[in-house]
């Protein structure tokens, strides 16, 4: 049983790390306390309560989970402190020991974060002397889903379809944080999307943990989802976060290539060009497949953006192989690539892999494709200049801009808006001109 007076007049903190779907999920948690009478802090507020929606990635994001959790807890030293998301999931222990954290939520437990939070506080109000409160199921009892439908602060809605992954991918701990893939049904998620419209959301991207995977749950398929979603009155646009090659079908490409809404913007997650390297990743496609559904793409989308994403210095690549990746990634028609170091994670079957990349060679290699990533995207904006593109504007942040992305996301600034007019969340045409200062962006006019 909730006490609602527990949350009235509150106020709580959120900080997100890691994905897309984190922060969709971490906008439902404060949708969720909201509805409850919390409102959010202020900048320089106290808090009642913090919530950190966790990453778990590489040991990187590990660390930099307990430095923001620490500096959370500092900064709201009488707050009630909840950690959730997948290092919550993987190292609780870890987690719970943390000093000033007194609840910590594994992935099947935070859909209930209402009913978690009300029984900790409640029990912490009663003893003078409060343990951690830690909840959390292994891999095969995560089975719980967790709807979100969100903007939080944002102009686009990101709308959750799926969680979990089955692949096991030899380097990643997601499946183990995450738990087996599972979904929604397809009419429940048009009737977010509906909401959504209601609300006056004019975007939604379509997030998860491996989307194409839709289906598993429901025995749907994800290109119903997306014929459905595309009927949704209100709705004007539509992207798709980030899909598997394997996954990304030639009648999905095709469906989107003549929808109503989906944009021409793909993001497909590649990892490393090399045939050798993708076998020892256990990826479930070759470099052959990867460069079709590229080129499938710009066939019937030519001014599709497409990102990638792309480790390196992972175990077993050796220098040529890495060489491989890189040709490969130079050869294809791709706009920008999400380059990130391969992280020894514990438990991985990785570690088993011979060869170890040394870092300083990790960095280099990190390196060069940022700087192939920086060519591509250049080229990309440039083709563009001097023509009129619709996007959809965001809000301002104070002395800044406007800002806001073309339907093939080129990022824009807007040079001339109307004064004393609110252009948040509005599509209008606009002509692209040059690069702005921090070549971040293309300048633009509106038309």
């Amino acid at each position: 049983m909730i006490d609602s007076s527990l949350f009235q007049g509150k106020t709580a903190a959120y900080y997100t790390l890691g994905c897309k779907l984190n922060f969709s999920e971490t906008s439902t948690f404060a949708r969720m306390l909201s509805e409850l009478g919390v409102r959010e802090a202020g900048k320089d507020e106290q808090a009642d309560i913090c919530l950190i929606n966790t990453c778990s990635v590489t040991d990187v994001s590990d660390q930099k989970c307990r430095q923001i959790i620490r500096r959370m807890v500092r900064n709201h030293p009488n707050a009630f402190v909840v950690v959730t998301g997948c290092y919550a999931q993987l190292s609780p222990e870890e987690v719970s020991h943390i000093d000033g954290v007194d609840l910590v939520l594994g992935s099947n437990e935070k859909a209930r974060l209402v009913d978690y939070l009300n029984s900790a506080w409640l029990s912490h109000e009663r003893d003078e002397r409060p343990n951690t409160h830690c909840h959390t199921v292994s891999t095969k009892e995560i089975i719980t889903f967790a709807p979100s439908c969100s903007r939080g602060n944002r102009t686009r809605f990101f709308l959750k379809v799926q969680d979990g992954c089955n692949y096991f991918c030899t380097y990643c701990t997601i499946p183990y944080a995450r738990g087996f893939s599972r979904n929604p049904s397809i009419a429940s998620l048009v009737s977010q999307a509906e909401q959504a419209a209601a609300d006056g959301g004019k975007e939604i991207v379509i997030t998860g943990v491996n989307i194409g995977d839709f289906g598993r749950t429901t025995g749907e398929k994800f290109i119903d989802l997306v014929r459905a979603l595309d009927g949704v009155e209100g709705i004007s646009r539509y992207r798709i976060s980030s899909i598997e090659p394997d996954l990304l079908t030639d009648e999905l490409i095709e469906y989107c290539a003549q929808s109503r809404a989906f944009m021409p913007h793909f993001h497909i997650p590649l990892q490393s060009g090399s045939d050798e390297v993708l076998r020892l990743m256990h990826r479930r496609y070759d470099s052959a497949l990867f460069a079709h559904k590229v080129d499938l793409v710009k066939k019937l989308m030519p001014d599709a953006f497409i990102g990638v994403d792309v480790m390196v210095g992972c175990r077993g690549e050796r220098p040529e192989l890495f060489d491989e990746t890189y040709n490969f990634l130079r050869s294809l028609d791709v706009s920008q690539l999400h380059v990130f170091p391969y992280s020894e994670r514990p438990g991985t079957a990785a570690l088993r892999i011979p060869y170890v990349v040394e870092e300083k060679e990790k960095n280099r290699r990190c390196h060069e494709l940022l700087k192939l990533s920086d060519e591509k995207t250049h080229a990309f904006y440039n083709r563009y200049q001097g023509q009129c593109r619709p996007v959809l504007l965001e809000k301002a942040v104070r002395g800044r801009k406007i800002r806001g992305f073309t339907d093939n996301y080129i990022r824009v600034e807007v040079k001339n808006p109307p004064v004393g007019v609110d252009l948040d969340n509005t599509i209008v045409n606009v002509l692209l001109g040059n690069f702005n200062s921090d070549k971040t962006a293309l300048e633009a006019e509106i038309v």
